[in-house]
C-alpha cells in the first residue's frame, strides 16, 4: 500500500499546521518565553515546511502549486516572527 499523499492535501496540511500555531494560547507564567510554548510553536511551523519542502522538486509541481509552497514558507516565517517576537 503506497503513502502518498497529494501535493495539494499537503499545502492544505501545512496551513492547518501554521493556523495551531497562532492558536497556541500563551501561557500565563512565562508567556511567549515559555520553553514548553516556544517548542510546540517551533515544532507545528517545522512540521508545515516538512511537508512542503520537497515539493517544488517534483517534476510535476505546476508553477501554481509552486507559488502557494513559497506562499507556505513565507507564512510559516510571518508566524515564527509574529508569535515569538
Amino acid at each position: 500500500m503506497s503513502c502518498f499523499v497529494p501535493a495539494a492535501e499537503r499545502i492544505w496540511r501545512a496551513r492547518l499546521l501554521i493556523q495551531k500555531a497562532r492558536d497556541l494560547p500563551v501561557p500565563a507564567q512565562g508567556g511567549r518565553y515559555d520553553f514548553s510554548y516556544v517548542a510546540r510553536v517551533k515544532a507545528f511551523l517545522q512540521e508545515a515546511l516538512d511537508l512542503v519542502k520537497f515539493i517544488p522538486k517534483s517534476p510535476s509541481a505546476t508553477a501554481e502549486i509552486k507559488e502557494q509552497v513559497s506562499q507556505i514558507f513565507q507564512g510559516a516565517d510571518q508566524a515564527d516572527r509574529e508569535i515569538l517576537h
